[in-house]
């Protein structure tokens, strides 16, 4: 059997405009990537469980927030791993939701990450968080961008291990895929496609952009 690798370099996607085409570059450093995935995003997942376990799908809202260099969790979050916060470039904070659940997302339940890059390309580096995905304790992760702008991070939890990798398609479509290892081999898989949600204001800009356009239009 031949692998196939798909390269995904800077391309061009159509813009929901005819004739204009807009050139995507995928982010290379944690503080761009969070910056790109900043805002509300509806998960659509699936979890395939490799024990006795049925597999698990279903549907969430992650809320993502860029955090300054000079927010305080980012201090915090440093010292209780022994580095520097001088170190850090900035983070973000994540939250989950059950996109049922119509009230609006308390920021007490958000996971917080810290990037400190390795260097000043940002390609590399580690990601602190004030809870981890599998195990809710602090943890530290090991993070790359591979050439193709695919995002790989490598946790060491007390009793698993766990990579995830992401990717964005488009400037408002992402792909996550993750797998958690346990002593004895894979525990489990997960994908998440995640579509960006449009907001109010989001909303009325394009409404306003639409009217523009047909005022230059009107005979």
């Amino acid at each position: 059997m031949i692998a196939m690798r798909l390269e995904r370099s800077p391309k061009s996607f159509l813009h929901p405009y005819p004739g204009i085409i807009m050139l995507f570059t995928p982010p290379m450093n944690m503080m761009d990537f969070f910056r790109r995935s900043e805002g509300t995003w509806l998960t659509q997942r699936t979890v395939h469980h490799f024990d006795l376990v049925a597999d698990e799908s279903g549907d969430s809202n992650l809320f993502i927030g860029v955090i300054p260099n000079d927010d305080p969790r980012v201090e915090t979050i440093c010292k209780q791993q022994g580095i520097q916060p001088s170190q850090a470039s900035g983070g973000a904070s994540f939250i989950w939701q059950s996109n049922l659940d119509e009230s609006p997302p308390n920021s007490d339940y958000a996971a917080v990450l810290v990037d400190v890059p390795d260097d000043e390309t940002g390609l590399s580096g580690k990601l602190l968080r004030n809870q981890g995905y599998v195990e809710k304790i602090p943890v530290v992760s090991r993070y790359w961008f591979g050439k193709d702008g695919i995002l790989t991070m490598d946790t060491e939890y007390d009793n698993n291990q766990g990579q995830e990798r992401c990717w964005f398609i488009t400037h408002d479509f992402r792909v996550r895929v993750s797998t958690v290892r346990m002593m004895n081999g894979v525990y489990l898989m997960t994908y998440c496609s995640e579509r960006r949600c449009v907001t109010p204001d989001m909303l009325d800009a394009m409404i306003q952009n639409n009217v523009s356009r047909a005022s230059l239009t009107a005979p």
